[in-house]
């Protein structure tokens, strides 16, 4: 098989292929290796070779629906046995002891895991720009980023390693960066995927497995062979009536659609978002569904608060366990120990008190789909930013460095100092991607579809979010929208004429 041929099929393609005997696992896996090793000097969407584990795999009789595929995992939670989950940081290199639940179900599907992609530290950022392992950069123009944190997987798929590859979403990071390059991403509804064995819950519950493909049918193929609780679960939610492979290609009727282009936090919106999210309701409309501008009365900033807090909550305990693993100081990002010297200064009452907002947010976007079937807003409130727009100026990280070593930002922060000062980090860490925490503090289902080009040929995906437990919904008018508005093609130019 030649690479312009690899490029023609997704994953569910693929698989085909092989199974027929028209391709062979070790040739699929010869060619993502060998695209990867044009991508990857431009991209640097890969942290972790795992090549001979993959040719181990290829050892053993390949069986389920990917069986064969060449597939990427994330370094965040997805453990692989033996190998260190890193979450991007110089402060993680303990093996992991055990397959994460997911990653199992991955390979038990047939999926050969060639590698690990590349993220921020500790997950925390909408960009990918990790000081251990280096920022990764954007296939369409690699000036911009790809998004995060799942950015090293959107990379990857977008430039045509793999048709699809593993990410997880704890505030908008599989939609993020499937915006940023042009991919389908879906985030399903809490307790869908487990998290399991190594969390109950991730960030309270906020965070969820799921993948960055460039077909529907993948990603309903996807969740089909990773879907399903495993003892010890906190969350049960029921299962589908059928396989999403087969719901996807159901016709969803006509659908209830509000939709706002107007940021929940009161910042700028650009107007190529505003644009994306106007034609893709006219293409609604024309589709027969039910379309007018409407949105779920939320406290924006509330919300944005409620999720800082999420990190307040999470950050301190992971650097906590990385100290107790042996790390040192200079192991973390500025950002990192910022963010857990603010959240060991918040009071447990502080803290719950603000997981207790969760139940408004939930209450409220109950009460909007009680009229419409979904909602639609931007997914980015820009375009894929240039590396390191938006980061704080070089003197203000000064400033932070200086207060935290010192120990001044912990006793600002506990004297209520800096109230003031969480509030702008809540709003300038969000300005560019305000739209997507509400579906992980709801527990929600929610989707990216690429169905915008920016005039400077950047992709631009706009958002759906649906009720709890309709990712069915979802995944039926995506491929309704896929059928009408085909991306599968649409790749960066330097990637089709490599071909």
């Amino acid at each position: 098989m030649k690479f312009s041929e690899y490029l023609q099929h997704d994953a569910v393609g693929l698989a085909e292929l092989v199974a027929r005997g028209e391709t062979t696992a070790a040739e699929l896996l010869d060619l993502a290796l060998g695209q990867n090793a044009k991508a990857q000097p431009k991209t640097n969407a890969i942290c972790l070779m795992m090549e001979s584990e993959a040719r181990s795999q290829l050892k053993k009789q390949l069986s389920g629906p990917f069986a064969g595929v060449p597939f990427l995992i994330k370094d965040c939670a997805q453990d692989y046995a033996g190998l260190p989950t890193t979450y991007g940081s110089r402060s993680m290199r303990t093996p992991a002891p055990d397959h994460a639940h997911v990653v199992r179900r991955y390979l038990d599907a047939g999926f050969l895991i060639f590698g690990k992609t590349n993220l921020p530290e500790f997950a925390l950022k909408g960009v990918s720009d990790s000081q251990a392992f280096g920022r990764t950069s954007n296939p369409w123009n690699v000036d911009h980023t790809p998004g995060g944190s799942s950015g090293g997987a959107a990379a990857a798929v977008a430039s045509g390693v793999v048709p699809m590859a593993a990410g997880n979403d704890g505030g908008g990071s599989i939609r993020i960066p499937a915006a940023c390059c042009g991919l389908f991403g879906l985030k399903p509804s809490r307790g869908r995927v487990s998290s399991g064995p190594a969390y109950g819950e991730y960030w309270y519950g906020a965070s969820c497995e799921g993948v960055l493909s460039r077909s529907v049918r993948d990603t309903a193929a996807a969740l089909d062979v990773s879907a399903g609780g495993e003892p010890g679960d906190p969350f049960v939610i029921p299962k589908p009536a059928e396989p999403y492979a087969a719901a996807m290609r159901r016709d969803p009727a006509r659908l209830r659609i509000g939709f706002s282009s107007a940021s929940p936090i009161g910042t700028e919106v650009h107007p190529e978002a505003v644009a994306a999210v106007n034609d893709a309701a006219k293409q609604l409309a024309s589709l027969g569904h039910d379309v007018e501008e409407a949105a779920p009365e939320i406290d924006g900033a509330a919300l944005a608060k409620a999720f800082l807090h999420v990190y307040f909550g999470q950050v301190p305990a992971m650097v906590s366990a990385a100290r107790a693993a042996g790390a040192a100081t200079s192991d973390f990002e500025l950002l990192t120990r910022v963010l857990a010297t603010l959240g060991n200064a918040v009071p447990a009452g502080a803290l719950t008190a603000q997981l207790l907002k969760w139940n408004d947010f939930a209450r409220a976007l109950a009460r909007f789909h009680q009229k419409y079937d979904l909602m639609l807003t931007p997914t980015l409130a820009h375009p894929p930013i240039r590396h390191g727009q938006g980061d704080p100026s070089a003197a203000e990280q000064a400033v932070l460095d200086i207060l935290d070593r010192v120990g001044l930002l912990g006793l600002l922060a506990r004297a209520g100092a800096l109230d003031s000062t969480v509030d702008k980090i809540a709003r300038d860490s969000l300005q560019y991607v305000p739209f997507t925490q509400l579906a992980n503090l709801t527990g929600t289902p929610a989707m990216s579809v690429p169905l915008h080009w920016t005039a400077d040929g950047l992709p631009l995906g706009v958002q759906f979010v649906a009720r709890i437990g309709e990712e069915d919904r979802l995944l039926q008018l995506a491929h309704q929208l896929e059928t009408a508005r085909p991306w599968f093609a649409k790749l960066p130019a330097w990637v089709t004429q490599g071909a």
